[in-house]
């Protein structure tokens, strides 16, 4: 987000560094790939190159940030097939929707300033 002395902002932050450097199931290189791939597939310019993810997730994080009311039990099931737990495929998810959400949510702003 621009404005970083807002309290969106910094609120936005606050769950962006606490999701991507916290403790979890997945490690934060994957949880950050996941973030920044959903945000660029919500509208987020691409600000550097971006790691690979496995295939199965790729598919998942472009269905979170696209479509995310199509997400199917399969889908999840698939992810488990993988070798996720329960819990890894929870912080996906989570770092695909944070991406995805704050990406609009920046489009949006920007929108409002006249910038887009």
């Amino acid at each position: 987000m621009s404005d970083a002395s807002s309290p969106q902002a910094r609120y936005a932050e606050a769950l962006r560094h606490g999701l991507m450097t916290g403790p979890g199931h997945t490690s934060s290189e994957l949880r950050r790939a996941v973030e920044a791939r959903a945000g660029l597939l919500s509208g987020r310019p691409a600000a550097a190159s971006l790691p690979e993810l496995p295939p199965r997730v790729a598919a998942y994080v472009e269905k979170i940030a696209r479509h995310a009311y199509r997400v199917t039990d399969e889908d999840i099931e698939g992810l488990r097939r993988d070798g996720y737990s329960e819990d890894a495929v929870f912080e996906i998810t989570l770092s695909a929707a944070l991406g995805a959400g704050l990406a609009r949510l920046e489009r949006g702003m920007a929108a409002l300033r006249g910038a887009v």
